[in-house]
């Protein structure tokens, strides 16, 4: 028998073809923009082709720079000015960028982690930007530019300004604002890795801003880690670091946290070591013996058979401090910050809570201090201005 076709349904197809008219218009939309995507094809090296327009780059002549406040081997930073809105910014230009070693991995992390972060105690990114411009053998080069709001002066700067008093409340202020700033990348699961006062920026106003993520990473919480232990500048390196420990964790910025804070007192850096082995040496002798009896897991670190102190000396951080610092709870703030042992040394939480900040003269001041600055204070310039009146 044979079945009967069936007809159409006239309101069926009716309503299928209105679903389908209505689908259309987002699949248009979507199909240009799979199309826009797929016409911004990059070169097969886009970093290094000076004819290549980067969509999504504004060009850093959109700046205008103003004169030069740092230099370094991650690159040269340039004071600059938005024409148009009359902002002024700080433009890191980025070396190193060429077709044999490719876009330095620490601007990428950098970028990265600036990308993640939002703190009143942290620089912030505004953009990244490019150039070209000829190089020695006059060929085109490009380049990268990350641009960051702009603040008046970095904390080695002003440490250089003999002519600048840090009283008290203001030495309590510096410490807090970094402390928060570093208790919030902490809390964000990122280390540091090279804090020291010419990576802690202060405004005209008094507010404090850690920068310089070049050697950030983020961490983890797990007890295996593996993280090099080449970071830190040498004057600020905690003893694991120096004795090669890479399962490490956020204890090395607090022992960073308590170099700078001696300095800000005695104005110049607590411990000075030309090279690891002394750096250990004069750690050894002011933070006391780097042994078993103090630092329980020592053994545990690769270069611990290479320690060779013939003595044994006592902890003198209190006394060795004490003609600096009159105040007996600074004194004991420092002493936790700069405990060998990375288990025992103090957290962003604990230092948070320390009497230091809460009893009188409590933190305050540095406003009025900056406000009194008639020009800008960096390391970068405080050493040229130096260099320049040298007879």
């Amino acid at each position: 028998m044979l079945k009967r076709k069936r007809e159409p349904d006239a309101i069926g197809n009716s309503k299928r073809l209105k679903e389908s008219d209505a689908a259309k218009p987002e699949q248009n939309r979507e199909t240009k923009r799979r199309d826009e995507r797929k016409s911004i094809q990059p070169p097969p090296n886009p970093a290094f082709d000076c004819n290549y327009i980067y969509p999504y780059c504004n060009k850093v002549s959109t700046y205008q720079k103003i004169g030069k406040i740092g230099q370094g081997t991650y690159g040269e930073v340039f004071k600059g000015r938005n024409p148009n809105t009359m902002q002024l910014v700080a433009l890191k230009k980025i070396l190193n960028v060429d077709a044999n070693n490719g876009f330095p991995m620490s601007a990428i992390r950098e970028i990265d982690i600036l990308r993640r972060i939002k703190h009143e105690n942290v620089t912030t990114l505004i953009e990244v930007c490019i150039s070209t411009e000829r190089n020695h053998g006059n060929l085109p080069t490009t380049y990268f530019c990350m641009v960051f709001e702009f603040c008046e002066h970095d904390l080695a700067g002003l440490l250089n300004n003999k002519q600048i008093k840090f009283v008290l409340p203001a030495v309590k202020q510096i410490l807090k604002q970094l402390l928060v700033g570093i208790d919030y990348l902490h809390k964000m699961k990122i280390l540091h890795r090279d804090l020291k006062p010419a990576n802690i920026l202060v405004t005209k106003t008094g507010v404090l801003k850690i920068t310089d993520f070049g050697l950030s990473r983020a961490f983890s919480t797990e007890k295996t880690r593996c993280y090099t232990n080449n970071v830190v500048t040498l004057w600020y390196r905690s003893p694991e670091l120096l004795l090669g420990e890479r399962n490490y964790g956020t204890s090395v910025d607090l022992w960073s946290v308590g170099c700078i804070m001696a300095e800000l007192w005695l104005r110049k850096p607590l411990f000075r070591g030309a090279t690891e082995q002394s750096q250990l040496n004069r750690i050894h002798n002011f933070c006391g013996a780097i042994c078993r009896e103090n630092w329980p897991k020592i053994d545990e670190l690769p270069l611990f058979e290479m320690l060779t102190f013939p003595d044994k000396p006592l902890r003198m951080v209190k006394e060795g401090m004490r003609n600096w610092i009159q105040d007996e709870l600074g004194l004991d703030l420092l002493d936790k910050f700069l405990i060998i042992d990375p288990d025992q040394r103090i957290n962003t939480k604990d230092a948070l809570s320390h009497d230091f900040f809460s009893t009188y003269p409590l933190p305050g001041q540095l406003d009025t201090i900056m406000a009194t600055l008639k020009m800008s204070n960096f390391e970068f310039t405080s050493k040229e201005f130096i260099r320049s009146h040298r007879v």
